[in-house]
């Protein structure tokens, strides 16, 4: 393929923007030397500058369910559009949107809409802080919810030590009251609480990984947080950004059916437009401004574009059967790329949640952090590049997530399995 024009651009971009992109993971810096610009996307498909076409997995990330301009989601904006695209002030539609959110996800009573998944996690997280009236949180290593200041931690040399920065710019203050578990060991968070146990207002987890690549919870670790968290007054918060109606019309808490505290939401309720939520029991949620005290406001949370995409996206997804026809696509691909890594010879692991997956090049089960950092990064470096090279748009990374929409087609599965066929023997020559 020719790719004359992305790299003119990505020099060109380099001189303006950091990096050259707007979000870091987009800059290929793992898997190349420089990354594919888009130009358009239709369907399940991609079309960069060069005038290359992809089958693309990557969804936005996963909100595209639907694939690129689905004709409801797109017809949608437009009307919206028409109207204004910004009012700073409350309009119907907001209303609807709520109501819809709160029908579908089991624990959601009351929810404020937000420009984002990280600004849903900083929301839900403040809101904790000031309802308990405690300061530290425990998140689980491996596990992203956002770039705000108290979140981007590592651990320590254990599980019981406090956290500090992964990012200069992030005070020591701040990282000393985030506490950091693993994921899937029940044990090591019932030790904070051991430690801290009047301290901690909350635990927040993906319940379905997605940010080391997908990593699903073992079972009874939900559950347990759930009592634990209870046992010692705290509120559990589930970021359901990647899993939230990508799971199950509902998220991942009607999966397994857990009752969180909170849930963070982004990505799909927005339809591909910028959007975030977070909602809960209407007991917590009554602390927010203006009713009470956590502050947290946003000109254009609500906007009309992004309700009217969410809605329509939503009406879309709660018709019968297009979570089973999805879900169908992805065993089928899944199923299809574990043959032709077997008979390659390359050993890994796949998981799989609904629709969608990661591929670790490990023969370890990846089960946690730790199992997912044994893959063999350049195994995945030179598969991506295969894939690439034959049209199939990936993760640009090994530890992210594969999305699979409905307008992906049983052609498109088959030629990505044979695409994967040969990417697989590339590995296998390494």
């Amino acid at each position: 393929m020719e790719y004359t024009n992305s790299k003119r651009l990505f020099e060109e971009a380099c001189e303006l923007i950091p990096g050259g992109v707007n979000s870091p993971v987009r800059a290929f810096k793992a898997v190349g030397d420089y990354p594919v610009f888009i130009e358009r996307g239709e369907g399940a498909y991609l079309y960069d500058v060069d005038g290359n076409k992809y089958v693309d997995y990557i969804c936005s990330w996963g909100p595209l369910l639907l694939g690129h301009q689905p004709e409801t989601v797109s017809k949608a904006v437009m009307e919206a559009l028409t109207k204004g695209s910004t009012y700073g002030a409350p309009t119907g539609i907001e209303v609807e949107m709520a109501k819809k959110i709160v029908d579908a996800v089991p624990s959601v009573e009351m929810v404020r809409m937000v420009s984002s998944g990280t600004e849903a996690t900083m929301s839900a997280l403040r809101l904790a802080r000031g309802y308990t009236g405690r300061n530290k949180i425990v998140k689980f290593e491996g596990c992203y919810h956002g770039h705000a200041d108290h979140l981007l931690i590592k651990a320590g040399s254990g599980a019981l030590t406090f956290g500090v920065p992964s990012s200069p710019g992030v005070p020591e203050s701040i990282a000393s009251e985030t506490l950091t578990a693993q994921y899937n060991d029940i044990d090591s968070v019932k030790a904070l609480f051991a430690q801290y146990p009047d301290q901690i207002a909350a635990v927040i987890v993906e319940p379905i990984a997605g940010n080391m690549g997908l990593v699903l919870p073992k079972e009874g670790f939900l559950e347990g947080l759930r009592e634990v968290t209870a046992e010692h007054g705290a509120l559990l918060i589930f970021d359901e950004v990647i899993s939230g109606f990508r799971a199950s019309f509902g998220g991942a808490q009607k999966v397994y059916n857990i009752m969180p505290d909170l849930t963070c939401m982004g990505k799909i309720i927005g339809g591909g437009l910028p959007v975030g939520a977070y909602g809960g029991k209407k007991e917590i949620m009554m602390h927010v401004a203006p009713v009470g005290p956590v502050y947290q406001a946003g000109t254009l949370s609500g906007n009309p574009l992004a309700m009217a995409a969410g809605m329509a996206i939503l009406d879309e997804l709660a018709k019968p059967g297009v979570y089973e026809e999805i879900e169908a696509k992805t065993k089928k691909l899944v199923q299809g790329l574990q043959a032709a890594a077997d008979k390659a010879g390359v050993k890994i692991a796949l998981n799989q949640s609904a629709s969608l997956f990661t591929i670790f090049f490990t023969e370890t089960p990846v089960d946690s952090y730790q199992a997912a950092m044994t893959s063999n990064t350049e195994q995945f470096k030179v598969f991506f590049q295969a894939m690439l090279g034959q049209g199939f748009y990936l993760p640009p990374s090994q530890f992210e997530c594969w999305f699979v929409s409905q307008a992906h087609s049983d052609e498109d599965i088959e030629n990505t399995i044979k695409a994967a066929e040969i990417a697989f023997q590339a590995v296998a020559a390494l």
